[in-house]
């Protein structure tokens, strides 16, 4: 049985659809993500979750009871769920063990200081129990919300854009801080953030979501290496489309070569196996591109972007086409050089071309 289950749930403030047929199920002891551009959906996901908001379709389950749906809605004080809000929403007049002791107030007293000296340590904020937030940091402030909602130990928690109000090289360092907080206290959490590189680092699986509904559930891995349709693909990662000629159904060419499939292409849903001459858009990451001196196969540096261990290339080819290529910095061109570079594709991904007539389908084959 799953720990948090979402079945079909829809959401409209009006005439307006915010959430769609959604569903998704989190196991235990896991951290999940949802992920998006703003105006997706997700934040409305997790208030729903939360009980903020009242379905107007579906059912929330949590540890197999329904708190919402079914002429059922379990307001958010009975729910046994934390929250971690974007702006951290600290007390101000209150200390740092106060706020954390806030939800406490049910306890008894010695049994409130343990829970408070407990996470102060958890968060690395032990010696910091008697400040104020406005005397921390933003990044102590967040741990301080963190311990807060850790607290009365939950059932669940939720964080809505943790990292948002911090600089980029301490959101990276908190994203990793914070999963392995969650992950000591064996908490169920669920995420909500727009970076995909926060939810790299914290999550164990991620719901990539667009216009209310979550195009596809799973771990970054598969996100990244078997994007389920071209919103996904486009989303997570870089990378560019070529286009490509199906060989048969294990071989497709592109402009750099042909690309060995270990299955058959299906160019559309229901239609088989794709057909000799079928137009495809072939998905190439930066790290499918190899700078390589001893190839024949060249490309114009057109632009680079130095990002100290690696430069990203951005090369043209004949055609005019431009792919990426992420290669190590000591190899440093110029623009407008010319580099030998080869394919090493070990997940390729493929669509069917935008301007076919059948219907939009993932096509996937490793090499």
């Amino acid at each position: 049985m799953s720990h948090l289950e979402l079945i079909d749930i829809d959401l409209a403030f009006g005439s307006q659809e915010v959430v769609r047929h959604l569903s998704l199920r989190l196991e235990k002891g896991r951290i999940g993500c949802l992920l998006g551009p703003s105006g997706c959906g997700k934040t409305t996901v997790l208030r729903c979750i939360a009980g903020f908001e009242p379905l107007a379709a579906g059912e929330i389950r949590l540890d197999g009871t329904t708190v919402s749906g079914n002429r059922t809605h379990v307001p958010p004080e009975r729910r046994r769920i934390g929250m971690v809000f974007q702006d951290y929403a600290l007390f101000p007049h209150l200390t740092v063990a106060e706020n954390i002791a806030f939800g406490l107030r049910g306890e008894e007293a010695a049994a409130r200081r343990a829970r408070v000296e407990e996470l102060l340590g958890l968060v690395g904020l032990a010696d910091q129990d008697g400040k104020y937030p406005h005397e921390m940091s933003g990044g102590q402030q967040q741990r301080v919300a963190l311990a807060r909602a850790l607290a009365p130990r939950p059932s669940l928690l939720l964080l809505d854009e943790p990292f948002s109000n911090l600089d980029v090289e301490l959101r990276e360092r908190l994203s990793h801080e914070v999963r392995d907080i969650i992950k000591a206290t064996h908490t169920t959490a669920i995420l909500v953030t727009h970076d995909q590189h926060e939810a790299f680092a914290v999550a164990d699986e991620i719901g990539i979501m667009h216009q209310g509904r979550i195009q596809q559930w799973d771990t970054p891995y598969n996100l990244y290496h078997r994007p389920a349709n071209r919103f996904v693909a486009d989303f997570i990662g870089q990378g560019v489309f070529l286009p490509g000629v199906v060989l048969n159904e294990h071989q497709v060419e592109v402009e750099l070569g042909t690309l060995r499939s270990a299955v058959p292409l299906e160019c559309s849903i229901g239609c088989g196996t794709c057909g000799k001459g079928c137009r495809v858009d072939v998905l190439l990451r930066p790290d499918d591109i190899i700078h390589d001196d001893d190839s024949p196969l060249k490309a114009q540096v057109a632009h680079k972007a130095f990002r100290g261990a690696d430069i990203l290339y951005t090369l043209r080819l004949d055609s005019g086409a431009k792919v990426l290529s992420l290669v190590p910095s000591h190899h440093n061109h110029c623009i407008g050089e010319s580099i030998g570079i080869r394919l090493d594709v070990d997940h390729v991904v493929a669509f069917r071309d935008d301007s076919a007539p059948a219907r939009e389908a993932v096509i996937r084959f490793a090499a």
